[in-house]
Order: C-alpha cells, then structure tokens, then sequence
C-alpha cells in the first residue's frame, strides 16, 4: 500500500463511502458540514464586533474583554492536531458531532454569563467544540466525495466559511442594536440543531482507519501547550513588546517543548503527528504555501480598518461595508476554482492564486489619503479573488497527498497552518506599525500611513515566496 498518492490524479470511481451512501447523500454530507462550517465562522466574525459593548455591560477593561477572541484563537489552534489525530482513531463522525454538542452547550454558556471571566472560561469550552468541528469536515468531505469532485466540495465548503465571515459583522450589529450582546449566542442554537439533524442522518458512520493505534496524550499535551505559548508569544508582542520578559519566556518555553515534541514524535510507536506525512514534498510545500497565504490574507484584515478608520476618518459601518468586497469575492470564486482544479489539477490555479493575492496586495500598498473608495474595493475585490482561487485547490491538493488513514491529522495540519499564518500575519502587520508609529510619535498620520503601505509591501514579498514553492510543485 502507497503512503502517499498523486492528489492531481483523476479516478473513475468513488470511494467505497460514496457509494455505500448513494449519488444524492453526498451532497447532504456537504450540506451539513457546510452548515457546521458556516456556523464557526459566522460565530468568530459576530464575537469581534460586540466586544466593546460586552466591554461596557459587564463593566469591564479592553485588556480583559481581549481575552474573549484571544482564548477562542489559542484553544483551537493549539487542540485542532489533536481532535484530527482522534478522530482517525475513533471515527470522524463521532468526534464531528461531539463537537456540534459542546459548540451548542457552550453558546448558550456564553449567553448567559455575568462576568468577563465567566465568560471567557465558555469561550473556552466553545473552541474546544470548533477545533472539533474544523479538524474533522475536511476529512468527512474526503471520504464522502471522489477524488475527481474533491476540490469542488472543498471550494463549496469554503464558500460556507466566507458566508460567515460575511454576515457576521453586519448581523451581529443588528442583533446587539435591536435586542442585547447575548442574543448573539443564542442565534446559534437553531443553526446548530439543523447541523445535529442532518449530521446524525447523512455523515456516514466511519470505523477507525487505524486499528491497534492508541492516542498519544503525551505528544498531544506537549503540542498544545508549545503552540499555546508561542501563539500567545506572537499574539501579544506587538502590545507587551518584543523584548520584554514575558514575550521572551513564553517564546523560549514554546521552544523547548516543541522541540521536546518532536523528539518525542520521531521515537513512539503511534505518534499524535505522523512526521512521515512530511517527506511528501507535495504536502510539505502545501502546507507552507498555506501558511503564508493566511498570513498575507489576516494582515490585509488586521490593517485595512486602520487604514479607512484611523487613516481615512471612514465611520465603522463604512470600513464595514467597504471590508465586505474580499469575502464576497471569495465566496464567489472559491467553488469554481475548486471545480476547475479537479478537472486541469490543484497545481495551477493555486499558482495563479498566489500571484493574484500578490497583485492585490501590491494595490493595497499604493492607497494613499486621497484613494478613491472603488480603488480600495477593487484592490481587496482582487487580493480576495487571488485567496478564493487558492485555497480550495490548495487544501484539495493537501488532503489528496495524505493517505486515508490520515485524513484526520492531515485535516488537522491544514487548519493549524491556518490558525499559525493568522497570527503571524496579524503579530508582524502590528510589529511593523507599532514600530513606525513609536519611532515618529510626533508625524502621526503620515507615519500611520507609512507604517500601513510598508506591511503591506513585506505582505507582497510573503506572497510572491508562496508562489514560488507553490511553483516548486508544478516544476516537480
């Protein structure tokens, strides 16, 4: 048996899954998914914009409420290895849907609570059912679709995603302005029970593709907390400093116990990471390449409201407005590229992808004050078409080069990188300001603009490096 197959490959027939389920069933599974997908997404986007207004109801500080997203972001990127890892152990499906139950309970938590505390302690809870969620559709979607509609399925999925962040804002400003923050929770419970319903019905029943394997708890405890603290190390030096002690000390301490990881990882029988996904030059440069791809992608986000509010003088619901152009276009393009992909290969349209984020990018970094505003949605419309045409061949490409005992770990690789490129992109887009801004404290608007053209450029540059390794793959 093959580690690793061509993921570029057309077969003539499905998967064993795919047939057992019937013609029609699969597209019931990406339904569901796809509603558990959007959920997640929808969720993380509406918490952002109700922060201030938790901040003045439970009379709190900014410092405090920061930690409602903080522990959201730290929990799921550091658990999401972990739940891909489990669910190849103990079948998909189960953990999928253990994941739609404390995703449920855990919103209604985080309706109720009186405190920030109290709060951020159910945000916990809550990560813990998306790292769930996240870790496992990928590979429910693998199984579920032949490898020749794989691609499509995925860039649907991804549509789901983009819907989310999409409505997000807006209806959380809607909710919070007509009833209160917590009915911002609460609108999960009916999402989440249509995805219980249909997931229970079509996800099919998955047996464990490894057998005799036992859950390494040791590897998965070092893992989580290595990336918990070298999250935290990226996340917070922009604000606490880059050489302070306790940026230091969490950077060293992730350090040591990563490197204790993967030392352990390369000794033990069933390893929680199987290093050996890696010699596979088509997974490893998939996985870079989407690593950077999140980077560019999460410091246009992270930079462009500073740019219209801070910069510009645009009111929030306009930078709303004005930020909608890139996952709209995103939603748009993603399926279609995902279709593409299966019938020319997942090498070349990532390429393109790339090189278009790169162009959008490069626009973005020559708005000055007098920018028209349909110049900034076209340079966002194309760094958003650029980021809809990659992922979904990129991450067909991904999940196609691991074998299907892997499909949960490989799944569980592919949102880490995502997480990890958030927050180096957002950790170096705030790196790069607060040092233009506290070297010309007195130039404000002008050094404010700078700062936001410069991260942009060193955007264009992590760009034009996926590129090339996304390139690599076409040479090889």
């Amino acid at each position: 048996m093959e580690l690793f197959h061509n993921s570029d490959s057309v077969e003539g027939k499905g998967d064993s899954s795919t047939e057992k389920n019937g013609i029609a069933d699969k597209w019931w599974v990406l339904l569901a998914v796809g509603i558990g997908t959007f959920m997640t997404a929808l969720d993380g986007s509406v918490v952002n914009t109700i922060l201030p207004i938790v901040n003045r109801s439970l009379n709190s500080t900014i410092a405090s409420v920061e930690w409602v997203v903080t522990i959201y972001l730290l929990i799921v990127s550091s658990l999401l290895l972990s739940f891909g890892r489990l669910g190849d152990i103990r079948g998909h499906k189960f953990v999928y849907i253990l994941g739609i139950f404390i995703f449920l309970i855990s919103s209604v938590s985080c309706g109720i609570s009186r405190s920030v505390p109290w709060l951020v302690t159910f945000r916990g809870f809550q990560a813990l059912g998306g790292a769930m969620l996240a870790a496992n559709s990928p590979a429910i979607l693998t199984k579920s679709f032949p490898s020749q509609q794989r691609g499509q399925a995925l860039g649907l999925q991804s549509t789901m995603t983009y819907l989310g962040l999409t409505v997000g804002p807006s209806l959380g400003g809607l909710i919070a302005e007509y009833f209160n923050w917590r009915a911002v929770f609460y609108i999960n419970v009916p999402v989440v029970m249509l995805a219980v319903g249909l997931s229970l019905r079509y996800i099919p029943s998955d047996r464990a593709e490894t057998k005799n394997e036992h859950f390494d708890w040791i590897g998965s405890l070092l893992f989580m907390s290595g990336l918990i603290a070298l999250l935290y190390g990226l996340n917070q030096g922009h604000s606490l400093g880059w050489t302070s002690m306790p940026i230091l000390a969490s950077l060293l301490f992730s350090l040591i116990l990563l490197f204790l990881f993967i030392f352990i990882e390369k000794r033990i029988k069933n390893p929680m990471l199987d290093l050996d996904l890696f010699s596979n030059h088509l997974f490893s440069l998939t996985v870079v390449s989407s690593i950077l791809n999140y980077m560019c992608v999460y410091t246009i986000l992270f930079m462009t409201p500073f740019y219209l509010i801070q910069a510009r003088g645009f009111s929030s619901s306009q930078t709303g407005l004005i930020l909608t152009a890139m996952p709209i276009v995103m939603a748009l393009v993603a399926p279609m590229s995902g279709t593409l992909s299966d019938r020319i290969g997942t090498r070349l349209p990532a390429l393109v992808g790339m090189l278009a984020l790169a162009c959008g990018l490069y626009f973005l970094s020559r708005l000055s004050f007098d920018s028209q505003i349909l110049q900034i949605v076209y340079s966002l419309g194309i760094a958003g078409f650029g980021t809809g045409v990659f992922i979904s061949p990129n991450t067909s490409a991904l999940m196609g080069a691991a074998p299907r005992y892997r499909q949960g770990i490989a799944a569980g690789i592919m949102a880490t990188s995502r997480n990890f490129g958030m927050v180096l992109g957002v950790g170096l887009a705030g790196a790069i300001l607060t040092t233009y801004l506290s070297r010309y404290p007195n130039s404000q608007p002008l050094v404010l603009m700078n700062g936001i053209q410069t991260t942009f450029l060193v955007a264009v540059g992590i760009a034009l490096v996926g590129a090339f390794l996304t390139a690599l793959r076409i040479k090889r």
